[in-house]
């Protein structure tokens, strides 16, 4: 089903300010024209501001707490950033991880433009963070406890969107991180998309169905008074599926009377936005293999995870001709030497379907596939490695193996499967490395054109989007770094919305 031509996705609204400001710049005076260039609102002069404008943003102190501080360079800018981070979260590694890798990157951009180093330090803090009790009874009819988070990071480019995850592994410092990094990833759309996160220290994996219900429902009980259409979208992540959305959609219409806009459905599922995470990352490693002349076909690719969007990957690894090797759950991993077929898949779908199920349980439906064999997944031979599971699952050891043993690439798929040293020993020995805040984009896109969205469509926008990431990354003298890239892209899309905003 293609999209109607009625129908257009709004792009982030920055864009029409800037087209607005260049055609006024013509009918108005000299000086005028003069100070609408040096206020930096448009994207005429950006980060390649004159002299003085650079000059006089350098001499005002990033910050004032114990006597002024300034900075010199970018890098010096960037570091200041990182330590007021750390001084105020030190104890939340993973959202000091984030800060710190994403600040190294625009460190450039502080050089060129430095007034960018204080819309930065505004972005280091979220506009909302909700943390919440989570009550619920269990089959035994015990009341049991949860936390719910739910951050609203940034809205300066439209309505809040994000993921909801519920694992055990969820709490603070991981949704700062993951919201963090949504601001930049889902301006590097370019649709009108604000960025939120949220989620629950809860296991999805070892609940009844009715244990499930009760629990989606208290969630959205509390959460229902911060989101809804136009405010703040939330959409499947780690552990929440159609089927919990399904029951958290069926609390919050108990709860308020509009649930849709325009005709755009809220918490919105169903198989082609369960697929688009997959999907796109699938889509953004055939670009980044269509521009070095080479492409998918017959490549081994090594699979980390089993969840929805691991499943994904492998499906769209197989239209593309593509050899899908293996999965991994908390049972072990599963190897299939000469690759998994469309039918395995559709066997491990099943299995993986059936709420709490272990990917052992496959070894008795396939006599090729290989079981915790060999001990480390690591030690497959592949071209090409999806990690799609936990938060640095490849680390820097993780990352020389997979290149010693003939690894051209490795393309995230989930979020900050790869270390910041880890990107380090990719970079240095050369092999491609797609980072999640690009190829992570598929949710984002998908909810921007709305239910009418085609995989085609989906591919385009995946396609124009790693162009624009190549393209940033050798402007800021980062060729080939699309992590660099990806990061500055977004920002400045962030960034320079903001600046219109004032301190907000």
């Amino acid at each position: 089903m293609m999209l109607s031509r009625s129908i257009k996705p709004t792009r982030a609204p920055f864009v029409a300010t800037s087209r607005a400001l260049f055609s006024s710049l013509s009918d108005t005076p000299p000086s005028t024209a003069d100070a609408l260039k040096k206020s930096l609102v448009t994207g005429e002069e950006g980060v390649h501001q004159t002299m003085k404008i650079s000059k006089s943003w350098r001499n005002k102190p990033l910050f004032r707490r114990q006597g002024d501080v300034r900075f010199r360079t970018g890098m010096e800018a960037a570091n200041l950033l990182v330590g007021e981070a750390k001084r105020r979260d030190a104890h939340e590694t993973e959202f000091i991880n984030s800060v710190t890798s994403t600040f190294q990157c625009l460190s450039p951009i502080f050089d060129r433009n430095p007034r960018y180093a204080f819309v930065a330090k505004q972005l280091m803090e979220a506009e909302r963070y909700l943390q919440f009790r989570v009550a619920w009874i269990d089959d035994v009819g015990v009341v049991r406890m949860n936390r719910g988070y739910r951050i609203q990071y940034s809205s300066s480019l439209g309505p809040y969107e994000g993921a909801l995850h519920f694992s055990p592994h969820v709490n603070s410092a991981v949704v700062k991180a993951l919201g963090f990094d949504a601001v930049f990833s889902n301006a590097l759309t370019g649709f009108a998309v604000g960025a939120s996160v949220g989620g629950a220290d809860f296991n999805p994996f070892d609940k009844s169905e009715q244990e499930m219900q009760r629990f989606c429902q208290s969630y959205m009980t509390e959460l229902a008074k911060y989101v809804g259409p136009d405010l703040d979208s939330p959409w499947m992540g780690m552990g929440v599926s159609d089927k919990e959305l399904g029951y958290m959609f069926g609390q919050y219409k108990r709860i308020n009377v509009k649930t849709t806009v325009a005709g755009k459905p809220f918490l919105q599922g169903g198989p082609t936005f369960s697929h688009a995470p997959g999907f796109g990352v699938v889509h953004f490693a055939n670009e980044m293999l269509q521009d070095r002349n080479d492409s998918l076909e017959g490549k081994r690719c090594l699979i980390l995870g089993s969840g929805k969007v691991a499943r994904s990957v492998a499906e769209k690894l197989l239209e593309y001709g593509a050899i899908p090797l293996s999965f991994n759950d908390a049972s072990g991993h599963v190897y299939e030497p000469d690759g998994i077929s469309l039918a395995q898949l559709q066997t491990i779908n099943n299995i993986k379907d059936e709420r709490g199920a272990l990917l052992g349980r496959y070894i008795i439906s396939s006599t090729s596939a290989k079981f915790n064999d060999p001990p480390s997944m690591l030690d497959i031979p592949c071209d090409l490695c999806f990690p799609c599971g936990a938060m640095h699952a490849i680390d820097e050891n993780a990352a020389n193996k997979l290149a010693d043993g003939g690894c051209k690439g490795i393309v995230e798929g989930g979020a900050s499967t790869v270390t910041a040293k880890a990107r380090t020993i990719l970079r240095k020995r050369g092999l491609i490395y797609g980072p999640h805040n690009m190829t992570m984009t598929g949710s984002a896109i998908l909810h921007s054109l709305g239910s009418h969205a085609t995989d085609e469509m989906l591919k385009a926008e995946c396609s124009r989007i790693y162009n624009e990431v190549k393209a940033t990354a050798e402007e800021f003298n980062a060729r080939g770094d699309l992590f660099a890239g990806a990061n500055i892209s977004g920002f400045l899309r962030v960034a320079n919305v903001m600046m219109t905003h004032g301190a907000v």
